[in-house]
């Protein structure tokens, strides 16, 4: 498998448009390790298995780690509410915020709008002032009833982990879980990572300039629970990976985690819309239920980085692919595709794809379209879908807030049928046709909800 890696792995960034990548795999004791391209378009240092990247959202499920480190400790309650721990939580709904509990925020079912990048400083206060400052956040749907993926709500567990812990969660997350495991390599700032030989964004000015690297290393230290800093090697990630194969034992076989709490994370709290991308979410992990087995794991994106991380805890098979700009999904998908299925038996999924000619032979859509229609918005888009002259279905998306500030660009395609109200683009995004529910019809039978793995809610009247 290495040999083949070792060979693909510079073809696939070639064909996509990847600066540089780094991977890793876990096949029972063994690590495979291998690495291809540059650090930075700009120096040309090329990239070896040593070098960080940062790892983004991956971050999410060390923090649900460590959260249920305290959890099997007895010091933390996951049915407990927020606010039981943390008094001044607050959001413009006082009644939700009053319900939404521990383990919500650690399945995203919290229902509060997540994508809240607010910058409250370098000092360690950052992460309670933070919390302070989402008390005008809406709330999108009542707590539990819905997935809708949340970077907020993994900054305030984060910010619970600080007050049980008793210190900054840069600092716990280290002493707690960094340390024990003996990723000592890990970057937690810039500061840590220019120590080291560390990975650069690359990103588009706009959709024809060419791949540039970024002017920012990093997000908020605020956003740091939900993965805005971390950085480490991909053979570190297979490291924190085995941990969740081991039944909760470190490498050298301390139990850093108890494994019934093992089990809970890897259990279904709440299922996925049919969107084409997880089956469910546990504890931290997104889950997958695939042709030979579950499948658990966790992607992430920062400023023109991306990282996948995926397990079979049931086979002891782990991959992480660490990348550094350009359309890193396809080479995501085959890399991890051909790792599970040739080690653990699972079935590569089938990516949605819309007809080969859905111009002129489109899938039909659903009875009644104008439901769909109308405007949707979130913190970080705005969103309109229209029926034109023709009777076809438009998405015309633009980003707003830190999102547009870091180069996400304006994106428009035809929707298509696919399944139910769930709609497939005919133009795809980063590679993926990425399918579009319409979910919480009201009174009228209009959509509420426009569900791409985040709940974007109506705005017209």
């Amino acid at each position: 498998m290495r040999d083949h890696l070792a060979a693909r792995l510079p073809e696939l960034l070639a064909e996509h448009g990847v600066p540089g990548a780094s991977l890793a795999v876990a096949i029972g004791d063994e690590t495979i390790t291998v690495a291809a391209g540059v650090l930075n378009l700009r120096t040309g240092v090329p990239v070896t298995s040593d070098a960080v990247f940062q790892i983004g959202s991956v971050t999410k499920v060390l923090t649900a780690t460590l959260a249920m480190r305290l959890a099997d400790e007895g010091r933390l309650d996951l049915d407990a509410t927020v606010r039981s721990i943390l008094p001044e939580f607050a959001l413009a709904d006082a009644a939700a915020a009053e319900r939404i509990t521990v383990r919500q925020l650690l399945c995203h079912s919290s229902g509060f709008e997540g994508d809240v990048f607010t910058d409250t400083g370098e000092n360690d206060d950052c992460l309670e002032r933070y919390v302070a400052e989402l008390a005008t956040t809406p709330q999108l749907f009542a707590p539990g009833t819905m997935f809708s993926y949340n970077n907020a709500g993994i900054c305030v567990l984060g910010r619970i982990i600080e007050v049980i812990e008793g210190v900054p969660f840069d600092r716990a997350l280290r002493e707690r879980l960094l340390d024990p495991l003996g990723l000592d390599r890990a970057a937690g700032d810039a500061g840590d990572a220019i120590l080291q030989a560390a990975a650069v964004g690359h990103v588009r000015e706009d959709p024809d300039a060419p791949l540039a690297p970024t002017r920012t290393w990093a997000m908020a230290r605020s956003n740091s629970p939900a993965g805005s800093r971390l950085a480490m090697r991909a053979e570190d990630l297979i490291a924190f990976a085995r941990l969740h194969l081991a039944g909760g034992r470190a490498v050298p076989g301390e139990e850093l985690l108890g494994a019934s709490a093992i089990r809970e994370m890897q259990h279904p709290q709440i299922l996925l819309p049919e969107i084409a991308q997880g089956t469910a979410w546990g504890l931290g992990w997104e889950m997958w239920q695939r042709d030979g087995g579950w499948v658990i794991g966790h992607d992430g994106s920062t400023i023109g980085q991306s990282a996948l991380l995926r397990l079979v805890p049931a086979r002891g098979i782990a991959v992480a692919v660490l990348t550094n700009g350009g359309d890193a999904k396809p080479v995501f998908a085959e890399i991890a595709d051909r790792v599970l299925e040739e080690f653990a038996g699972i079935a590569p999924a089938e990516p949605p794809r819309p007809a080969a000619d859905p111009a002129n032979d489109p899938a039909p859509l659903p009875a009644d379209p104008e439901r769909f229609t109308g405007r949707y918005a979130s913190s970080t888009a705005i969103t309109e879908v229209r029926i034109d002259v023709d009777g076809r279905l438009w998405l015309e998306r633009v980003p707003v807030g830190i999102v547009a500030e870091l180069g996400d660009l304006p994106y428009r395609s035809e929707l298509v049928g696919w399944r139910g109200d769930a709609l497939l683009p005919v133009e795809p995004e980063g590679g993926v046709h990425q399918p579009v529910a319409f979910l919480a019809p009201d009174a009228r039978g209009r959509a509420g909800i426009l569900h791409t793995g985040r709940a974007d809610v109506r705005v017209d009247a």
